[in-house]
């Protein structure tokens, strides 16, 4: 019988995924605003592992980059995008009897809101370029529809996700709660799924993606958005949140760690409340990259992420300019265990 593992994100990582803004994607308005975010993305990666850039120009990345382009991190494939989620669009790996191998499930732009038609090839496209390595391989997983940004492992055997994501209209409504059990069971190797029945952001386009809201930091603890205002709209569904994770238990049947990050100050663009949250940080090789809104907030956030990872190195990123697309930190990247790219 073939084991599969599902690696968790502090797992030793081989390369991290960013799909690079260019002037056809939605950030066009913007683009000038929002580079500078990505290339202090790009330039935390590289000083730690290797970067893989995806975009339709290279040589323009280059030139954004600067003197940052040390070629023995930096890949860069050139093929068409319609958008810079990674998280969602990119290859998710896993070890199937210590073999590597990355599926590729559909993505269709959160449940066909957005164009999706470039992205959804990504992975596929690594694949024939030769991206990762000899022995891996890619699976097409059609017709499941599932983004990277929707499931949070422990590595051990735990999958964290929330209903309403996989609930959702135009994703896999065909399947019951039970089917989509055995489905992901199946798919990551696993021995059980935590759902949390309440969280939400507004301004989400994701359909309540865990990792704006809960993310594991090891096997027995969690960080997770609190909210402690009770006139902020968010209260009740955050409280009842946190009362979810305080009654999961680990697989040896205690209560997990818990770590609340403040609920971040409310950021608004023409008029609408966009999903600003410190849970969607992003864990790469001795460091933890943690999005920052100009706000004094940043720093009691950091504080909770260096409590939750006392042997990395926790640094800040803006993220103000790439919070107006709906999406922060860890929703840009995609990172690929040791031994895949």
């Amino acid at each position: 019988m073939k084991q599969i593992v599902f690696p968790a994100e502090w797992h030793p990582q081989s390369a991290v995924q960013l799909t690079w803004p260019h002037r056809d994607t939605d950030w066009r308005p913007m683009l000038e605003e929002v580079i500078p975010c990505f290339v202090a993305m790009a330039k935390e990666v590289m000083k730690r592992e290797t970067l893989l850039i995806v975009c339709p120009d290279g040589a323009e990345v280059r030139r954004q980059l600067g003197g940052i382009t040390d070629d023995r991190r930096l890949m860069i494939r050139e093929m068409a995008t319609n958008d810079t989620w990674a998280r969602d669009h990119g290859g998710i790996s896993v070890f199937e009897d210590g073999v590597p191998v990355i599926y590729d499930f559909v993505f269709n732009g959160w449940g066909m809101k957005f164009a999706a038609c470039h992205d959804n090839l990504i992975t596929r496209r690594l694949f024939r370029s030769g991206t990762f390595a000899k022995e891996a391989r890619v699976i097409n997983m059609q017709p499941f529809v599932l983004e990277g940004g929707s499931i949070e492992s422990d590595g051990c055997g735990t999958l964290l996700a929330t209903v309403e994501c996989f609930a959702s209209v135009n994703r896999n409504e065909y399947l019951n709660r039970e089917q989509l059990e055995y489905h992901l069971k199946d798919f990551f190797g696993l021995k059980r799924i935590l759902w949390l029945e309440n969280g939400h952001l507004a301004g989400d386009d994701t359909d309540g993606h865990v990792d704006t809201l809960a993310r594991f930091c090891d096997e027995r603890t969690i960080a997770y958005v609190q909210c402690l205002d009770t006139e902020e709209e968010h209260f009740s569904e955050l409280q009842a949140m946190e009362e979810e994770l305080k009654a999961f238990r680990t697989l040896a049947g205690q209560p997990y760690r818990l770590i609340p990050l403040p609920m971040a100050d409310r950021v608004t663009w023409d008029g609408e409340r966009l999903p600003a949250t410190y849970a969607n940080f992003l864990i790469i090789n001795g460091a933890v990259l943690m999005p920052c809104y100009r706000s004094e907030k940043d720093a009691l956030a950091g504080a909770a992420l260096q409590t939750a990872f006392p042997d990395r190195e926790v640094t800040g990123i803006d993220c103000l300019p790439l919070i107006r697309q709906h999406g922060s930190l860890h929703c840009a990247a995609m990172h690929y265990p040791k031994g895949v790219i």
